[in-house]
C-alpha cells in the first residue's frame, strides 16, 4: 500500500519517494503527496523529478483490478524499480481543491443540520464544485441561506482539525457520514475532519487548516435534477 502522506500534511509541496513498480508511464510509489481521484474530489497533478527531468503527472487513481495507487505520467519514466524520485505537486491546483473541499464540508453541515439533507452525489474540480442533496422540494432559498451561513463561519477563522478514530467509535458520532448511499472504507481507523462546533465528518481528502483560508464561497447555480436530487454549484474567491 502506498502511504498517503497528504492525509497527515496537506501543505507538503515536495516529497522524496521510492518507485515500487514501473508499468510504462504508470508508477507505483512507496508514499505520495498526490491525492488520487476519490471521494468526489479531482486528483492532484504535478511532476515527478528524476535525473534532472521533470515529467508531468497527469492522473492519479486507484486501479480497479489490483487496488494499487497509480501515478500516470505524461510519458514513460526511463528507470527501474527501487529508484528515488522527487514528487512536486501543482500547488495552485491543490490549494484550490483544498479550499473548495472545506467549503463543501461547511455547506453539507448546514444542509444536514437545517434540512436533514444528505449528499447524493457531487464533484470538486479546480474551478468549481457541485453537490446533490436529498431534498424532495426545490427550495432555492434554502441554498441561498446555506451559502450565507457558510460564509459567516468562514469569517470566524475556525481551526480545521484532522485526526483518526477507531471505526466503531467514529461511526457513533451523529452526522459523521453525510453521504446518502456510501459508507467509509472498511478500515480499522477512520480519518476525521472536524470544524469544532460546526461539523465532524469521516473524510480522506486534503483540507485547509483554517476556515478563513477558504475566502468567499460564491453560489454559481442551483438546479432541480429530479426526486431527492437538488444540485448546488459553487466556487471560492479570490
Amino acid at each position: 500500500m502506498t502511504e498517503l502522506v497528504y492525509q497527515h500534511d496537506s501543505y507538503l509541496r515536495e516529497l522524496g519517494a521510492t518507485v515500487i513498480k514501473v508499468l510504462s508511464n504508470r508508477l507505483v510509489l512507496d508514499k505520495t503527496i498526490f491525492h488520487p481521484r476519490s471521494g468526489g474530489v479531482d486528483n492532484d497533478t504535478g511532476w515527478v523529478v528524476y535525473n534532472g527531468l521533470e515529467i508531468p503527472v497527469n492522473s492519479v487513481y486507484y486501479d480497479k483490478e489490483s487496488g494499487l495507487l497509480i501515478h500516470e505520467l505524461e510519458k514513460p519514466l526511463e528507470a527501474s524499480e527501487g529508484i528515488k524520485v522527487l514528487l512536486r505537486v501543482n500547488w495552485n491546483r491543490r490549494y484550490r481543491l483544498m479550499r473548495l473541499h472545506t467549503a463543501a464540508h461547511l455547506l453539507s453541515a448546514i444542509m444536514y443540520r437545517d434540512y436533514n439533507a444528505l449528499i447524493t452525489g457531487g464533484n470538486i474540480s479546480e474551478e468549481y464544485a457541485y453537490d446533490d442533496y436529498s431534498m424532495e422540494a426545490f427550495d432555492r432559498e434554502a441554498f441561498l441561506k446555506a451559502v450565507e451561513k457558510a460564509n459567516q463561519i468562514v469569517r470566524q477563522a475556525l481551526e480545521v482539525r484532522i485526526y483518526w478514530l477507531p471505526r466503531d467509535e467514529a461511526l457513533k458520532i451523529p452526522g459523521v457520514v453525510k453521504l446518502a448511499t456510501r459508507m467509509p472504507p472498511s478500515v480499522d481507523k477512520l480519518r476525521i475532519v472536524e470544524i469544532p462546533g460546526i461539523d465532524v465528518q469521516a473524510d480522506g481528502g486534503p483540507h485547509v487548516r483554517n476556515t478563513l483560508e477558504i475566502g468567499e464561497i460564491v453560489l454559481l447555480k442551483i438546479e432541480n435534477k429530479g426526486k431527492n436530487k437538488k444540485r448546488i454549484y459553487f466556487t471560492v474567491k479570490p
